[in-house]
């Protein structure tokens, strides 16, 4: 009689959002302290939205429409007065909350122009006050098959304004799927060549969607849609754009502790996941190169990790120095903080660029954004 093998013991599987939970609750919670309860708090709830309005769109009272409902535009509302004025808090660690760059590589942070003198005023998103978690309707096509408004997490705009797109810039998107801030660089109305690429050729797909349901085909065929390593766009095209995007892959915070499905936290993709700062470092650096003397690179992510934020941020201005001779100087946002603290929850102790943190009554972000000119 041989009895039954008993079936070796195996762990229970952890869902990847329980992963990801427990893992921002060790490192998080260091990093944000008091504040870490709330933005957790805000993470787990339902996301809010804003509409970033089509210029394209021929849809009539849209705007009318929206603020019958009680939204308003963020960006129009800042107030501009306050523009480049910034808050007192340098980036150099001589302000409130600052730690010191580190001196052989860079140089003290200096303002941005200010934001009301930019021609980014022809962006127009409108978002619902503090605390109305009030939804927007879905977007309606126009005549001609033109949706209206895209629904986007209000806080993905603030890369695009602070990169601040000049009358005839050549810019480049590197990492443009899903197209969210495509389309809002299109909104601008003023890029004189638009270069649009990701890598996974079927997030690519996506973009070209979103191109398709948002732009008129005159303007389309403008854009350079393409499907290169970003890493390799230095050797590409290098020191050809006034204005470049890097939105780098990242944890998408909020996405891992709420979707399964494509989650990082998943145990197959740890490698993957260890591997996140180095590949955004490649790609801010790819984003540098690809960049004039005198041109400006915006980095952004939606996770609130200093590895993946100003520790990239850090790591790639000695590498231009060091590796490629090249002088890259942090550009001060503050003053960020100043024109939309009605809309946003910002993190006021981060060291380089700025960070929305989610809060119940703004439930927005997490989006990092730092600006480096090339020098």
């Amino acid at each position: 009689f041989n009895p039954p093998k008993k079936k070796a013991a195996t762990a229970p599987r952890i869902p990847p959002t329980r992963l990801a939970l427990h893992h921002f609750d060790v490192t998080y919670s260091l990093q944000l302290r008091d504040r870490w309860p709330s933005v957790r708090a805000g993470l787990l709830c339902e996301q809010k939205y804003g509409a970033l309005l089509n210029n394209f769109s021929a849809a009539r009272h849209v705007a009318q429409e929206l603020e019958l409902l009680n939204a308003t535009d963020f960006v129009s509302r800042a107030p501009r007065e306050e523009a480049g004025r910034g808050d007192g808090v340098s980036q150099d660690g001589s302000g409130e909350g600052g730690t010191a760059v580190r001196a052989e590589t860079t140089t003290q942070a200096e303002p941005s122009p200010p934001l009301g003198a930019s021609i980014c005023s022809n962006i127009r998103c409108y978002t619902f006050p503090r605390g109305d978690i009030s939804r927007f309707r879905p977007a309606r096509p126009d005549t001609l098959g033109l949706f209206d408004y895209y629904l986007m997490d209000a806080a993905s705009l603030l890369p695009v304004l602070a990169l601040n797109v000049q009358p005839g810039d050549f810019v480049l998107d590197l990492c443009a799927a899903p197209g969210g801030k495509t389309l809002a660089l299109l909104q601008t109305g003023v890029c004189g060549h638009l270069a649009a690429n990701d890598v996974s050729i079927s997030r690519t797909k996506r973009l070209y969607q979103i191109l398709h349901s948002y732009v008129p085909r005159e303007i389309r065929e403008t854009v350079r849609v393409t499907s290169y390593d970003g890493r390799d766009w230095g050797q590409l095209e290098g020191g050809t754009f006034h204005k470049v995007l890097v939105d780098v892959p990242c944890t998408t915070d909020r996405h891992s502790v709420t979707e399964q499905d494509n989650n990082i936290f998943h145990r197959r993709r740890t490698k993957e996941r260890q591997m996140l700062p180095m590949l955004q470092l490649q790609l801010l650096m790819a984003g540098i190169l690809a960049a004039k003397p005198g041109g400006e690179v915006v980095y952004s992510t939606c996770s609130l990790s200093p590895l993946q934020n100003e520790h990239v941020i850090e790591g790639a201005v000695e590498v231009a120095e060091t590796q490629y001779n090249i002088s890259v100087r942090v550009e001060d946002l503050s003053h960020f903080r100043t024109l939309f603290q009605d809309t946003f929850s910002f993190f006021s102790d981060c060291r380089l660029g700025e960070l929305v943190l989610p809060h119940l009554t703004a439930n927005f972000g997490p989006m990092y954004f730092c600006k480096l000119r090339r020098t």
